[in-house]
């Protein structure tokens, strides 16, 4: 049975700015009561503005994931205003591009405090919740790179491959209760992530592949709360991906690695830069203009990455099948 979007309580982390401000603003038109939890406090009141603005209530809680306390003094803010918490999305994440031998420790212990630790914290402070009121949806936030990894972005791939693997757990855990634990699974989206990432490589970062709006990406937020799902890929590149992946991870590796070393990276020299890891950064915006800036070649892209990769993938089962089929004349 479908759950109810209105009058329920949502708590959103890294709701400043990219995916989680276009979740909150998705929930509030929803007509949810939005808590709105990020490290900047002025951001998350524009926000609780807009959100106002589409009908919802908003309630700010100024939230370092990274530190266990803050985020169940934020369960404990929602829980004591609302008296319950109906849906958690573990959003906040942020970025790191380097080599990864080169990559500086402070920056991939920030990485990893933040994309796997903060989730950890926030599910912890959510199924506390949860059980003590008997139902709730969790939805962690990890992303297409879980399905493969993707070269120079390690740290990340590490953090995200370990969001997906708690869902997993989670939802053996939590079997036969009304608690659902969902992970969302976005390829690259329009949002100021890559101007926000840390970046060691000396060349300016861009989206690969496809480019999805975050209002799209919020839209199956919203829809996974209503109707929760185990997981869920945002854009179809990522069944196209996984498939790929199982079944020719050669093939899979050299594709991501050379649309990577083409795509990934502008062609111009940026300094080093830690990004927001230790503290937040602006552009506070929703959108990173993206779309606009690279109109179709992304799509492009991606389709003739898949392309690639599907044909590699035929051709490695027809050799399978024709090599099994020679076993087979030998042995009769």
């Amino acid at each position: 049975m479908p759950r109810t979007i209105r009058n329920s309580v949502v708590v959103v982390t890294g709701a400043s700015s990219g995916i989680g401000r276009a979740t909150a603003l998705e929930f509030a038109k929803e007509g949810a009561r939005v808590v709105l939890a990020s490290r900047s406090k002025s951001a998350l009141e524009d926000v609780a503005d807009e959100c106002s603005e589409r009908g919802g209530e908003a309630l700010v809680v100024r939230t370092d994931v990274t530190n266990e306390k803050e985020v169940e003094e934020l369960a404990r803010k929602t829980e004591s205003k609302f008296g319950r918490i109906d849906v958690w999305v573990n959003n906040a994440g942020v970025g790191l591009y380097s080599r990864f031998e080169d990559t500086p420790r402070e920056a991939y212990e920030r990485l990893l405090a933040t994309n796997l630790r903060g989730v950890i914290h926030g599910a912890r402070a959510a199924i506390r919740q949860f059980r003590k009121q008997g139902n709730g949806v969790l939805i962690n936030i990890s992303s297409q790179v879980a399905i493969g990894g993707f070269p120079y972005n390690s740290y990340y791939s590490v953090s995200k491959f370990g969001v997906r693997m708690l869902g997993n757990s989670l939802r053996q855990e939590l079997l036969g209760t009304d608690i659902d634990v969902c992970t969302v699974l976005p390829a690259s989206t329009d949002t100021p992530f890559f101007e926000h990432a840390a970046n060691y490589m000396g060349r300016a970062v861009q989206p690969v592949g496809s480019i999805d709006t975050p209002e799209r990406v919020a839209r199956d937020i919203v829809e996974t709360a209503r109707n929760p799902k185990r997981e869920v890929m945002v854009a179809k590149t990522g069944h196209a991906l996984t498939a790929v992946a199982t079944a020719a991870p050669k093939v899979y590796n050299r594709v991501i690695r050379r649309t990577t070393e083409k795509k990934h990276f502008e062609d111009r020299s940026v300094s080093e830069t830690i990004g927001n890891l230790s503290k937040p950064r602006g552009p506070f915006a929703i959108s990173g203009g993206w779309r606009e800036r690279k109109g179709n070649g992304g799509k492009i892209a991606a389709i003739v990455s898949i392309a690639v990769a599907g044909a590699g993938t035929a051709l490695l089962l027809r050799r399978r099948a024709t090599n099994r089929s020679e076993r087979w004349q030998r042995a009769a």
